[in-house]
């Protein structure tokens, strides 16, 4: 199948960065969101991306004009009835995720396909609620979006080879290194990381190390680029949290138990960097 018209589904920081790619590599695009205004917030933003971009001489106003025409926020789940591919990037809840994609699967032209952007949410649970299962995929890209090359691709028990090799030529298309994860909880990357973040959360808790202390050892004792409670913070307290609470009941084991202190920390609305606190303080 030939995708020429994208839909994606979600205008915060993951939707952005999905509609910017694929904007930039040729595709047409259309953001919902709860309503035209908030679309339109997250495009201003794309926007603001890219002009930096071309003060950074990463990109020149060409590039930047093709990409934004490209770019459309439209009103309701129902204006994107047209599209060839619709990728979902809304928040780690599976009945809001179920609910948008029941929406869709009334209002969207038959042959599009569908991608849910989860990163640890079963990509089987979620195509059963549509009535086109094998057409449906996981498309799970790495945050920020533009930056990041991996695109994890997840195929459902019902998903048709056909789809899944539109999925992946899709994402290359987007200029994207594709994996194949099978549907299990975490997939291939939250199965590693999440774990890894949740056991220096553990490290701080049990007074092992301090905050500084067990990024600076990660990062200069294993040569990783951000440390692991710097990454937490980025991702977000509360998804990191969602992901661990995912693997702890879909895997039955342990070991996925998350911290008591990553806990309270999404309790007391420290977040991470988009609420201003988390594992740092950011002004």
């Amino acid at each position: 199948m030939n995708i020429k018209l994208i839909g994606v589904v979600g205008a915060g920081q993951m939707g952005q960065g999905i509609a910017q790619v694929a904007a930039q590599n040729g595709f047409e695009v259309l953001i919902a969101d709860q309503n035209l205004s908030s679309a339109n917030v997250g495009i201003e933003k794309i926007k603001a991306q890219l002009d930096k971009a071309v003060q950074k001489q990463k990109l020149t106003a060409e590039e930047v004009s093709n990409t934004t025409s490209r770019l459309k926020g439209v009103n309701a789940l129902s204006d994107l009835k047209d599209c060839d591919l619709i990728i979902e990037a809304v928040s780690e809840n599976i009945e809001l995720k179920k609910k948008i994609w029941k929406e869709l699967d009334l209002t969207t032209k038959a042959s599009a396909l569908f991608a849910s952007n989860t990163s640890s949410i079963s990509i089987t649970e979620l195509a059963a609620a549509t009535k086109r299962p094998t057409q449906f995929a996981g498309m799970h890209f790495m945050n920020p979006v533009p930056v990041m090359k991996l695109v994890e691709g997840i195929s459902a028990i019902q998903t048709s080879k056909e789809t899944f090799a539109t999925i992946r030529a899709t994402a290359e298309k987007m200029g994207k290194t594709f994996i194949e994860a099978r549907d299990i909880p975490g997939f291939a990357v939250n199965r590693i990381l999440m774990p890894m973040i949740n056991e220096a959360v553990y490290t701080l808790y049990e007074g092992i190390a301090s905050v500084e202390d067990i990024d600076i050892a990660m990062k200069l004792g294993t040569n990783q680029p951000m440390g692991p409670l710097t990454l937490a913070d980025f991702i977000g307290l509360d998804t990191c949290l969602a992901i661990m609470e995912i693997l702890h009941q879909g895997l039955g084991d342990s070991k996925y138990r998350p911290c008591p202190l990553l806990k309270q920390y999404v309790a007391a609305g420290w977040m991470g960097k988009k609420s201003g606190r988390g594992f740092y303080t950011y002004s």
